[in-house]
């Protein structure tokens, strides 16, 4: 594994369990506010991003390199409304794509196959993740005034 990519896997980790910390607290936040399925799809988001976190840090020890703990810090806590914590989270996961995407072009530099190869099923992960919080944020924009209560019953809760 070429250094330089892996010190940027070793950054990725640390986006990663940014993404997982900062999904956590909307959950909270969403289940302080009453809003279960919101609070639901988050807690779940958080957990997908730990092992998403925990892909590459093994992957990186697999392939004899050294992965490090991150430290996690400036986790926002509160929102004004649903509709910003999902643009917030929508702003996460395209921070993330774009990290990815400089892996995945750093590894083409530098002929790094395998990591390149590692990294393909990320890049389609983080289409999917992006496509399903604009379909949320298409669907708030829908609804408009409507209760949240009434948003909140139509969150994905899969």
């Amino acid at each position: 594994m070429n250094l330089e990519v892996m010190d940027m896997l070793n950054q990725q980790i640390a986006k990663e369990q940014h993404s997982s910390s900062v999904y956590l607290a909307m959950a909270s936040w969403c289940d302080q506010k009453g809003l279960p399925r919101s609070a639901s799809f988050f807690y779940k988001q958080s957990l997908e991003e730990r092992e998403h976190m925990m892909k590459i840090f093994k992957f990186i020890n697999d392939c004899g390199g050294a992965a490090y703990s991150p430290d996690v810090t400036k986790i926002p806590h509160e929102y004004a409304s649903l509709t910003e914590v999902f643009e917030l989270a929508l702003q996460q996961e395209i921070s993330v794509t774009q990290s990815i995407y400089k892996i995945v072009a750093k590894c083409r530099k530098v002929n790094d196959f395998g990591v390149e190869n590692f990294l393909q099923w990320f890049v389609e992960e983080q289409m999917e993740e992006e496509q399903s919080i604009r379909d949320i944020l298409d669907m708030i924009e829908l609804m408009g005034d409507a209760p949240l209560k009434l948003i909140d019953e139509r969150i994905p809760n899969e």
